[in-house]
């Protein structure tokens, strides 16, 4: 992927050389769980929609530890790593793209374009929703518009799921995006609402996974015209994004886990779903055809 040569978008704070941007810091041994673990339940807890709580009370409750987390001292200061540095200027670069796209989109839609801002923590850090820490994974936050990301994340997309190359990177701050999106247009709220009307557990599920296929099929839309402006795209990019897609479907996820495939448990689709919607997106470039909600759609 492409993106060195392309601006960088002012509206990323980057609190990982305060210790996580809200006083905390990971121990290096003893009990708890370490960085690495945190992340990899991020990646589970992310892909398959589960309360990351539920899953570290688990493991802190098996290992007699504590939280897997302490504070560290007011005002603490670390240098980021030339790597990390990279990483921070990658994501600059492609939030950028997104804000370019989706402004040009809502102009043409006679309606004007909030850009989000984004927050780069590693380990933990606060958010309107709550605390954000690793494990929960990327999201979004609609009651402060930020999409919050810790850039270990990325390294276990590659190394965990087998997903490497900047574009699956890039496919996965544009689907956070895209939750944004949702939220400018109201489709959020109304879908949040009518997930707590929901008679039932599944059919609140059924509701979340319209919710993020709609954010795949957003984030398609992305791609489609970062291309079409930017020529972004370079060989392999497109079955690299695909492969993330496919790879954090609910059923292969259930699988990896050696568990049995429960459809009425998903909430976040399956590996074809989300495939077949990041690449209507991508096909299409028209937000118009990401309606997932509409009856029949999946």
């Amino acid at each position: 992927m492409r993106w060195e040569d392309f601006r960088r978008s002012d509206n990323v704070d980057d609190v990982r050389d305060s210790g996580g941007g809200g006083g905390f810091r990971f121990p290096g041994g003893g009990g708890g769980i370490g960085i690495g673990g945190l992340i990899v339940v991020g990646l589970v807890s992310w892909a398959l929609g589960v309360d990351p709580r539920l899953i570290l009370s688990g493991i802190e409750g098996m290992q007699g530890g504590g939280s897997g987390y302490e504070q560290s001292a007011p005002g603490q200061r670390r240098e980021l790593s030339a790597e990390e540095q990279k990483q921070g200027d990658f994501v600059r670069a492609v939030l950028a793209q997104t804000e370019d796209v989706w402004t040009d989109l809502f102009k043409q839609s006679g309606s004007n374009y909030t850009k989000p801002r984004l927050t780069l923590f590693s380990g933990m850090t606060r958010s309107a929703c709550g605390r954000a820490q690793s494990a929960m994974g990327p999201f979004y936050c609609p009651s402060d518009q930020r999409v919050y990301l810790d850039t270990e994340f990325f390294d276990e997309l590659s190394r965990q799921f087998r997903a490497p190359g900047d574009f699956a990177r890039a496919y996965v701050i544009a689907h956070e995006i895209g939750h944004h999106v949702q939220d400018e247009l109201g489709i959020l709220a109304k879908a949040n609402s009518a997930r707590e009307r929901a008679g039932s557990q599944e059919e609140s599920n059924a509701i979340s996974v319209r919710i993020e296929l709609q954010a795949d099929c957003f984030a398609g839309v992305w791609a489609y015209w970062a291309d079409k402006k930017y020529h972004v795209l370079e060989q392999g990019d497109v079955e690299g994004a695909l492969k993330a897609a496919s790879q954090i479907g609910d059923d292969t996820l259930q699988r990896r886990s050696g568990g049995e495939v429960v459809p009425d448990s998903f909430t976040h689709g399956s590996s074809a779903q989300r495939v077949k919607w990041f690449r209507t997106g991508l096909e299409a470039g028209d937000p118009k055809q990401c309606n997932t909600f509409a009856a029949r759609s999946l």
